[in-house]
């Protein structure tokens, strides 16, 4: 065991964290993708109080906001299995369920939890824009699609920007908990690494320096786009 802050390894081994980032990177991407038009839609549901689909959406955020993260993922990650183990088995399916790779259950569980996020981010932020708005629209002839992707949706994301922002980095850093479902990402990558040598202390000061890098990008990427949307903010003045 090695008693000392070991500076070789501490380089490498951040060269080794490095190398999970696309892992994350196609975690947040594709979750994203399913998240953003399920979290906008269900949000509509919510404002138009759609018969039980709005029940469904409050159930589902209280579900999401009152459990921790991690405990979603064994939940997701155990019964999955088991679910299509006995699908497969009903339909005589002959394919090893166990050996999916955990990608695919990161894209899910990760999926379910976002989702319920930004279902609260465009509810907020599709408040905030006057209903007069949409009527006028209506008044000159536009359909509520167009209405919505000209007029609405554009006010809507500069409000939300922020908290899509804050989303998106709450996802990244979630990925580090890819390492319960053994997701080979930034996490888990440095700590197989630190397992030889028991050099834990350098393998988290990687991890987190990485983090901090990446999410920093991420948040100056949302405020170029950020500072793109501004044409769309409505003056008070």
């Amino acid at each position: 065991m090695n008693g000392g802050f070991n500076v070789e390894f501490f380089i490498n081994t951040f060269f080794v964290a490095l190398s999970g980032i696309p892992t994350a990177l196609v975690v947040t991407i594709v979750v994203l993708l399913i998240a953003l038009p399920l979290g906008f839609l269900l949000a509509m549901t919510r404002l138009n109080n759609v018969p039980l689909l709005s029940p469904f959406s409050k159930l589902y955020v209280s579900f999401v906001r009152g459990t921790p993260i991690i405990i979603q993922i064994f939940i997701i990650y155990s019964s999955i299995p088991l679910f299509l183990k006995a699908l497969f088995e009903k339909y005589h399916i002959a394919y090893d369920v166990y050996k999916i790779h955990p990608l695919w259950y990161a894209f899910i569980i990760f999926s379910f939890s976002t989702t319920a996020i930004l279902i609260e981010v465009f509810r907020s932020a599709l408040k905030t824009v006057d209903q007069g708005q949409l009527e006028a629209a209506y008044s000159v002839g536009l359909t509520s699609f167009q209405a919505y992707k000209r007029i609405i949706i554009p006010q809507a994301l500069v409000v939300a920007m922020p908290n899509l922002c804050t989303a998106t980095v709450n996802l990244i850093k979630a990925t580090s908990l890819g390492y319960a479902i053994s997701l080979q990402e930034i996490t888990l990558r440095a700590k197989v690494a630190a397992n030889a040598g028991y050099n834990y202390v350098e393998a988290y000061l990687d991890i987190f320096i990485v983090y901090i890098l990446l999410c920093s990008v991420v948040e100056f990427s949302f405020k170029l786009f950020e500072n793109r949307l501004s044409r769309y903010k409505i003056s008070k003045a």
